[in-house]
């Protein structure tokens, strides 16, 4: 198909941050393949056009975006691409100092902006490709995003005064999206949002997050649906039902709880008190046997003490999280937090996180071991050298384990869900032969 788009043949999408911007670039490259760009994602190649979709939530994410930036305006500079444009979350949050510091940039978008960058580039937006995109996962997962934006309050945090109120997508719009996904090949949907628990709300009041889990197992080629980001006050006990008796849904619960110290919890305005967040692992744990937590933790919020820290650390030993990610505090402008003093030094910060995670090291090296003689299920991602990378319904890509398989017989291609005999584990893979 001829471009439609003056001067531009091809266009190169960057993405960086979460798989929340994966999903707009997507969307962005779907609208322009309908106007016949060639485009290209994450790739070193020059194009014509070099759209950068950036992440502004912590620091070192904010360097990342600007030394990308600085890398693509260099290019620019060079005229080995014709135009540079900048969206996402720094552009939303930094638009005005961007234009200031870097005029090699055409333009600067923010994270709803997708009519405006066509507009920049003399493209339509089509909207009835709104529900399509061009998928940059592994042809057999994709994420789906449930929602916009974050109505919650937590003091570190800046997605709110970046990507605004929570709005959520109909239920028939991502049934619509679900339906368009599995027609292109995909079998796991993996669910996002900065609140998935608070789906729904805004469009008649009630959280919605069961009914449209109970929609989307519906649509015929999906086989796995997985939960992330869930919020843990007023977390909908309805879903761990689902999630129990409904095979096409994970029993897999990404659920970031922060901290435990009732005091910590309060100044982030989370909404949970250390024993209620106690409480609820336990309820997840107990109606939904075999269930894996994935979480993530903050260390080093203002005025942690070492007492609240041995807290949170035995806690998580307590509790033997199956994933788990920790960050250390990072002091964010136009915050609640960042009224208070950040009075932990980055070297305390660093070795508390360091602690977590070596415990966290012999959690999981535990764990795997445990399963060494028995069979899951895998879903296949792909060929490495001798053998297969795959997962469990327990880990999700990117951020979780990986399952090693043996396949001796030929049987295995990517996207297939195999039945395999776990023979090996380390700390963090396990080995696998199929049957």
């Amino acid at each position: 198909m001829k471009s439609t788009v003056p001067g531009i043949k091809t266009a190169n999408i960057i993405t960086l941050g979460c798989s929340k911007n994966l999903v707009d670039s997507e969307v962005m490259m779907r609208q322009l393949r309908a106007a016949g760009v060639d485009t290209l994602h994450d790739s070193n190649k020059p194009a014509d056009v070099v759209i950068i979709n950036t992440c502004g939530f912590i620091n070192d994410a904010k360097e990342e975006s600007v030394d990308t930036i600085l890398q693509w305006a260099g290019e620019r500079k060079r005229e080995r691409i014709r135009k540079l444009f900048v969206m996402g979350c720094l552009s939303q949050r930094y638009k005005e100092d961007l234009i200031k510091e870097m005029p090699e940039v055409d333009g600067f978008f923010g994270v709803n902006d997708l009519s405006a960058i066509l507009s920049a580039l003399n493209a339509p937006l089509r909207r009835e490709l709104l529900d399509e995109r061009v998928i940059t996962t592994p042809a057999h997962f994709a994420y789906l995003k449930i929602s916009e934006g974050c109505d919650r309050k937590c003091s570190f945090c800046a997605i709110p005064q970046i990507r605004g109120k929570n709005i959520s997508k109909p239920v028939d719009q991502l049934v619509s999206e679900a339906r368009f996904l599995a027609g292109s090949g995909v079998k796991e949907l993996i669910l996002i949002a900065q609140d998935l628990t608070y789906y729904g709300i805004d469009l008649n009041g009630k959280r919605q997050l069961a009914g449209l889990i109970g929609a989307l197992s519906g649509v015929d080629g999906i086989e796995w649906i997985r939960l992330h980001y869930a919020f843990p006050a007023g977390f909908p006990l309805r879903v761990l039902d689902i999630i129990r008796d409904n095979p096409k849904i994970c029993r897999y619960l990404d659920i970031p709880l922060q901290h435990i110290s009732s005091r910590i919890l309060k100044s982030m305005k989370r909404g949970l008190d250390g024993q209620g967040t106690r409480n609820l692992i336990r309820t997840i744990r107990q109606k939904v046997p075999g269930i894996a937590i994935r979480s993530s933790f903050i260390v080093g919020y203002p005025g942690e003490t070492n007492e609240e820290f041995n807290e949170l650390k035995t806690f998580i030993s307590e509790n033997e999280f199956d994933r788990l990610g920790v960050f250390t505090y990072s002091h964010e402008e136009n915050t609640p937090a960042f009224r208070l003093k950040d009075d932990i030094r980055p070297a305390v910060k660093a070795r508390r996180a360091e602690q977590i995670m070596l415990m966290q090291q012999d959690i999981s090296a535990k764990r795997n071991a445990a399963l060494i003689g028995s069979e899951i299920n895998v879903i296949v991602d792909r060929k490495e050298n001798d053998f297969w990378s795959g997962r469990s319904e327990f880990d999700s890509p990117e951020v979780d384990n990986e399952v090693l398989i043996d396949d001796p017989e030929g049987k295995l291609y990517p996207g297939l869900i195999a039945r395999v005999k776990i023979t090996g584990a380390d700390l963090y893979d396990l080995k696998a032969i199929a049957t």
